[in-house]
């Protein structure tokens, strides 16, 4: 007696390292980084300290990351 043959879960994963991914898959993300870079360092914070933003930004990085700059 043989056992039945099944038929196997999902679909195969692409043997190559070239997958297709839809469109929205990285245009979605990259999106909402931006957006999230312009709630945080909008023109209203750029004007306000009025200084350059990318050492802000690298200042809130560590100081999210918890290293304090001593």
């Amino acid at each position: 007696m043989q056992a039945p043959m099944t038929e196997p879960l999902g679909t195969p994963a692409p043997s190559s390292a070239h997958a297709c991914l839809p469109w929205w898959a990285l245009v979605l993300p990259a999106l909402t980084f931006a957006a999230l870079l312009l709630l945080a360092f909008g023109p209203t914070a750029a004007s306000a300290s009025g200084g350059p933003v990318l050492p802000q930004l690298l200042e809130r990085v560590q100081q999210t990351l918890g290293h304090h700059p001593g």
